[in-house]
């Protein structure tokens, strides 16, 4: 079914109008992941209203936990801090830790304050794990069947207890008297088994698990390399504390991207497309500086062969050509071995032999490119020398911004920094730098050739 279009212009004029059952069926028919564009620019009093409408349906929780993240503030200063508890008290530990993070800390104590003693506690013990932690993207609701169960009795307590979308019913976790875990039982291999069968005799014992402080990313690249559902968490004893299920992971893995997406183009995560204009000058300047001063530092390499242009003023139309082939030679290497590193398919330890290709693979798009630029040269100056130097250069600026552009992030994985982190501003000035300094200083070399 289609979802209905709607407009932040009508949602304000059925709120101004008061026609506020219209808006309550309007929202109805809206899914939560839908609405941050519209709340987007509505004011504070509307806001609230929006909130109150979807409170009635139990559908604010949902909504909150769905919005972007660059919206929360101004959402959650118009909730007033009993109706924030509330919220929050609807939600899975994982995304209560989200949103509590993102509450402001003047008013963190007091919703905290309001939450029933149980959750309190149970969001103080989650805020112990480090954050991006695998403690922190849990969620503590799964199913667990005493192992001494049968079959039977292990089906009465899940229908006793119930089941709703957000547990992981095709997994359902084995655990001894000290909440142990010791097995997963599929959901299929439970309900077709004998009444009778012990529950220990239809568990897995072959199963992974995680342990609360391990990265976020790792349990993600787990879960995505042996194809599973959920993962349990387990801490050192092997007590099971909770599950983290695929969609926990596709948030985690689009975090992940969005992380290294900004890196690379040296952004913060904060800037985003709703963020305040304010905000996101703050956020791109400082690597704007950074860049430009890579920019003249490349401009410095080019006026250190000032005579070499003067004498011949043709070289200047192949700069930009060099210096753009070497850069998006760079960044697609970084590319390349920046993916490797975040998928878990390269290590520091292998990376000689990664780099030794990205070096072989740019030589040979280099002569490549080379070629082609050379012949052009020639047709354009009728001087074989001309389309030589456009080789070389090309040849050298390709294998050496191979290098860089795969050197880098496994440096700064090294030390234990974001591969992604300024790399694309650093290949590029290496790039234009290394392009400028190959192409100018072998054209000097055979100057007198080409002039």
């Amino acid at each position: 079914m289609a979802q209905p279009v709607v407009t932040t212009r009508i949602l304000r004029r059925l709120l101004k109008s008061g026609a506020h059952f219209r808006a309550e069926k309007l929202l109805e028919r809206i899914h939560p992941a839908d609405l941050g564009p519209l709340l987007a620019d509505l004011t504070p009093d509307e806001i609230r209203i929006v909130i109150d409408l979807l409170f009635k349906h139990h559908r604010a929780a949902t909504m909150l936990r769905e919005l972007p993240p660059e919206l929360l503030p101004d959402i959650i200063e118009a909730i007033s801090d009993q109706r924030m508890a509330e919220v929050l008290n609807r939600l899975e530990m994982d995304d209560m830790l989200e949103l509590v993070d993102a509450i402001p800390e003047d008013r963190r104590v007091g919703v905290i304050e309001h939450l029933p003693v149980a959750r309190r506690e149970e969001l103080r013990h989650a805020e112990l794990y480090p954050p991006r932690s695998a403690g922190r993207a849990m969620t503590t609701n799964f199913s667990a069947l005493d192992e001494k169960m049968s079959a039977q009795e292990a089906i009465d307590s899940l229908r006793a207890v119930g089941l709703d979308a957000s547990d992981a019913i095709l997994y359902l976790y084995v655990v001894d008297e000290l909440q142990r875990l010791t097995g997963v039982v599929p959901i299929r291999r439970l309900v077709t088994a004998q009444p009778e069968t012990p529950v220990r005799e239809l568990a897995i014992r072959e199963m992974l698990s995680t342990p609360p402080d391990a990265d976020q990313e790792e349990v993600a690249q787990l879960v995505a390399r042996y194809d599973l559902l959920a993962i349990p968490v387990t801490d050192v004893d092997g007590t099971m504390l909770g599950v983290i299920t695929v969609d926990d992971v596709i948030d985690v893995i689009t975090e992940e991207a969005t992380q290294d997406i900004y890196n690379l183009a040296g952004l913060s995560e904060e800037d985003r497309v709703f963020t305040s204009a304010r905000v996101s000058i703050r956020k791109r300047l400082p690597w704007m500086l950074v860049n430009l001063c890579t920019a003249f530092s490349a401009g410095a390499v080019v006026g250190l062969f000032t005579g070499t242009i003067e004498q011949m003023v043709g070289l200047a139309i192949f700069l930009p050509v060099v210096a753009g082939v070497g850069g998006n030679g760079g960044i697609q290497t970084l590319t390349v071995i920046t993916r490797a590193i975040a998928l878990g398919e390269i290590e520091f330890s292998s990376g000689i032999r990664a780099v030794g290709k990205e070096m072989w693979v740019g030589l040979v798009v280099g002569a490549t490119a080379g070629l082609i630029s050379g012949g052009i040269a020639f047709l354009l100056h009728g001087n074989i020398y001309m389309g030589l130097v456009l080789l070389l250069a090309m040849m050298v600026t390709m294998v050496t911004a191979s290098l860089v552009g795969a050197a880098v992030p496994l440096m700064l994985k090294a030390l234990n920094q974001d591969p992604a982190l300024g790399s694309g501003i650093l290949v590029t000035f290496a790039a234009d730098a290394l392009g400028f300094f190959s192409f100018l200083g072998i054209a000097t070399l055979l100057l007198d050739r080409l002039v």
